[in-house]
């Protein structure tokens, strides 16, 4: 074993001590990692949880329209009788989806994209770096409605319109990390012990890029979650009778002033979320910033 493999053992005990120090300092930063917690707790368990399965698919209940929160709806019903409370529940699931899909998609590819133009510089980096730049000339929610529009709306459709405005960030971030690693003294060894190229990009270079990524990725899954909202919103996103966020809160935006649980849970639910990635992001990057080590 090298001395290169042997540091990362303890690279990974540094980075769990910093964690969880940082978890008993930043008190809002953890209560938002458990509220993610129990989301996703009640996402994956939505048909245990909701109290009327069904109504998360495509029953309807015309007789049961627009009743206000109770003992028998807790979040009231929507405009065809559907209980809100089961249709949140499963919203969670394809909100989630759409924002876990997204963020896997953008990061493998602006990670690894940006990984090669960072250790490889010069015309690759400049190629890689153009066609980046392209992407990012545009507001990334203008994009992904535009792409959208010309795809089938869905949940897949959903997912590739806003991965395509999201990639750009992390192949420029990944390269910015890269070309810093590449000139390292570990690099350096591991290119005179004869490893080869490929082996030190995916076992080094890759690796030790991956810090600002976690953070940023935690960063931005509310973003993710409110844009897939947006769309939704627009009617560019899921369709009937899938239950998401965003849809119910424009299938009842006609109703706010008259029958306001139709569209303020799933509004909160959106706010939360999207409030509870961001405290969390801002705890990572916190915890995971060298230069407070330094200071310490």
């Amino acid at each position: 074993m090298t001395a290169i493999d042997t540091a990362k053992p303890a690279t990974r005990r540094t980075i769990t001590h910093r964690l969880m120090r940082a978890a008993r300092a930043d008190r809002l930063a953890a209560v938002g990692a458990v509220v993610l917690v129990l989301i996703v707790i009640a996402a994956i368990a939505a048909p245990l949880l909701a109290p009327y399965p069904a109504d998360g698919t495509d029953a309807t209940h015309a007789e049961n329209a627009l009743q206000p929160p109770g003992s028998e709806h807790w979040f009231g019903t929507d405009g065809v009788g559907r209980d809100v409370l089961t249709r949140v529940l499963y919203g969670a699931r394809t909100s989630l989806l759409i924002a876990g899909a997204v963020l896997a998609i953008s990061a493998a590819i602006g990670v690894l994209l940006g990984v090669v133009a960072g250790y490889a510089g010069g015309a690759v980096r400049d190629v890689i770096m153009r066609i980046t730049d392209v992407f990012l000339a545009f507001p990334a929610l203008l994009l992904s409605v535009a792409l959208a529009l010309v795809l089938h709306p869905g949940v897949q459709g959903a997912i590739i319109a806003i991965s395509a405005s999201w990639w750009p960030w992390y192949a420029r971030m990944s390269a910015v990390a890269a070309t810093s690693i590449r000139s390292r003294g570990f690099i350096d060894a591991a290119r005179c012990l004869g490893v080869s190229r490929t082996r030190i990009v995916l076992r080094h270079v890759l690796p030790n890029s991956l810090t600002p990524t976690l953070v940023q990725l935690s960063l931005d899954a509310g973003g993710v979650i409110l844009t897939a909202a947006a769309l939704s919103f627009l009617g560019l996103g899921p369709q009937e009778p899938t239950a998401e966020w965003g849809l119910m809160v424009q299938q009842g935006q006609s109703l706010f002033t008259t029958n306001w649980w139709v569209v303020a849970f799933p509004g909160l639910a959106i706010v939360i979320t999207a409030f509870c990635f961001n405290v969390l992001g801002e705890g990572l990057r916190s915890a995971l910033d060298p230069r407070r080590e330094v200071t310490r």
